[in-house]
């Protein structure tokens, strides 16, 4: 599944090639999406530009004006499992799985998803600011940005006080810190020397904010690698991310830890498996 990294490299790759361009059509061929595609949403959009690119979250956010500058609203894109979004030549044949294209002046955005599991929904004007969409608005903060960057380590710190729950799960439940997903939490958790098990409460103020470095750190490293690719995701290049071939810990169970030569271990976690080095995350 496309985590944070990878659909920060998928909202860098097409940012360039669609932002300040009209939409000419809009074509859905399955709408049958995780949740359905509006219907009526190429009556909607189309002949209204594209503002601005942005990301909150797993959703990219495409804001879009009328021909007068006026704010229409924003398109938001989930990739799922194995969505991609893709800048395409405008006569590109569709392929099987290819089920949204949005036709702009000059080129093709197209969403391919074979599993079904992301999403393109409209938040309109009318609808409020888009912070306060239903999907957004109980999302912690963005690692990569303020206030995490100056506050990282108070604000993990503040918000697991009593807390019970293995650290790794209140990573993944996304309400404190936004984006940090099975593998790149795997991964953090390893840098900052804490053991996935240990209860978020009784980690100290020192430690979180290692914790918190070392978030900012993996992520800003995948990104600028494009990201993991372990099944389906490719960048919207077609090009595959590297990133897996840094892991310290995730998906390396039973091999020896690169720091230490410990054996690393697995475990499951809430249905997701975790890896860590027993001697290094003590």
């Amino acid at each position: 599944m496309p985590e944070l990294p990878e659909v920060e490299v998928t909202r860098l790759g097409i940012k360039p090639y669609i932002e300040g361009r009209r939409i000419d059509a809009i074509l859905v061929r399955n709408g049958d999406l995780r949740w359905p595609v509006p219907v009526g949403l190429h009556k909607d959009l189309t002949g209204t530009w594209i503002k601005t690119v942005t990301r909150r979250g797993k959703f990219i956010l495409i804001g879009l004006m009328d021909a007068g500058q006026n704010d229409r609203g924003t398109l938001m894109v989930h990739l799922g499992m194995t969505g991609t979004l893709r800048v395409l030549q405008g006569d590109t044949p569709a392929q099987l799985h290819d089920h949204i294209d949005i036709r702009l002046q000059d080129n093709l955005l197209r969403y391919r998803d074979p599993r079904r599991f992301g999403a393109v929904l409209w938040h309109g004007l009318e609808d409020g600011p888009i912070a306060n969409n239903r999907h957004l608005r109980d999302l912690g903060v963005e690692p990569l940005m303020s206030p995490f960057i100056e506050s990282g380590g108070e604000i993990l710190y503040r918000q697991t006080r009593g807390r019970s729950a293995p650290i790794k799960q209140i990573l993944l439940a996304g309400q404190i810190v936004v984006g940090v997903g099975n593998i790149y939490a795997s991964e953090s958790l390893f840098r900052a020397g804490i053991n996935p098990k240990t209860a978020a409460g009784r980690i100290g103020l020192e430690r979180y904010w290692r914790l918190a470095g070392a978030i900012q750190d993996v992520l800003a490293a995948a990104i600028q690698k494009g990201g993991s690719t372990l099944r389906d995701f490719v960048g919207s290049d077609g090009a595959s991310g590297y990133f897996q071939l840094d892991y310290f810990v995730y998906d390396r169970a039973g091999q020896p830890c690169r720091v230490c030569g410990t054996t690393i271990r697995a475990i499951r976690q809430g249905q997701r498996s975790s890896f860590y080095c027993p001697k290094c995350q003590k």
